[in-house]
């Protein structure tokens, strides 16, 4: 399969017109269709349903394979192109909302005052969209956030030629409005709460996919969705009444009219890890043993 095709065919899907994926790429809308024309006549089906446009049931399959191929071959320009370039002297990180911490900004000082002319930028986004920042490099070094039983490695998308290394790890807590009837628990068994109403925010809490995996429960409806990165956002939905969410205890702690209360069980943990290129720059490698000190 052609990538440039490929290319066009997500394009298409994700933009659910011909002809705005043409404007996004730059092409014009016969291209589109003679690449999607192409794309179908290589693999023998129908992918794109015409009136109106979406995935047939095998574009859909495709779809599926089509994101992560394209993201390694971005990752693969990437990489080669680390190889060849030297850069100036830089450090952009992608963080995710909840890595955005004291910790960090107090490590980027340090790295910035040891690295004259040092140019720093930080960007917020999703965790896997830091991790992506990071592949396709237009990031040095991403911080995403995760929860795992202690023994167990982080649950990140695929990263390819990538390093990671664990740089905290805190306590879990569940996040309810303070006039909750289980606010004033010590701690809460978190397969009792799997049929309680939950806000989806899974770019800033704990994703609900994860916490039915920690239990093995069909549980944890989203009662709404948060598409935010705003802590404190997703805090005053908690405290409104729309649903209970899942962070780290330090996060969690302190959020107006919420309360915070420890999960005992199943054992979780959560863990900030640093994501970086094999070969990270000078900098990189200052703020990383800077966060690991």
């Amino acid at each position: 399969m052609d990538p440039h095709l490929l290319r066009t065919f997500v394009a298409v899907i994700e933009h659910g017109s011909f002809s705005a994926a043409a404007q996004g790429l730059g092409y014009t809308q016969s291209a589109v269709s003679q690449h999607i024309a192409a794309l179908e006549a290589d693999l023998g089906t129908r992918l794109v349903e015409r009136r109106p446009v979406g995935p047939t049931a095998a574009g859909e399959r495709l779809v599926e394979h089509a994101r992560p191929l394209l993201l390694r071959l971005d990752a693969a320009r990437a990489d080669i192109a680390r190889l060849r370039q030297v850069r100036p002297a830089r450090l952009a990180v992608a963080c995710a909302p909840i890595t955005l911490t004291p910790a960090l900004t107090m490590a980027l000082a340090r790295v910035r005052e040891a690295t004259p002319g040092l140019t720093l930028a930080v960007e917020v986004h999703g965790r896997d969209e830091a991790v992506r920042a990071v592949l396709t490099g237009a990031a040095d070094v991403a911080l995403v956030d995760g929860v795992a039983a202690p023994s167990d490695p982080l649950p990140l998308p695929d990263a390819g030629p990538m390093s990671t290394l664990a740089v905290a790890e805190a306590p879990l807590a569940i996040l309810l409005p303070a006039d909750h009837p289980l606010a004033r628990r010590p701690s809460l068994r978190l397969g009792d709460l799997a049929d309680a109403h939950w806000v989806d925010a899974p770019d800033t809490a704990v994703p609900l996919g994860q916490l039915r995996s920690a239990v093995r429960s069909d549980g944890f409806t989203p009662h709404m969705t948060y598409d935010g990165t705003d802590v404190r956002g997703l805090g005053a939905l908690v405290a409104s009444g729309h649903g209970l969410a899942a962070l780290p205890l330090p996060a969690a702690t302190g959020l107006t009219g919420t309360a915070a209360v420890r999960i005992r069980a199943p054992r979780l943990v959560h863990r900030t890890e640093v994501v970086h290129p094999r070969t990270p720059t000078a900098a990189v490698r200052a703020l990383v043993s800077e966060l690991n000190g």
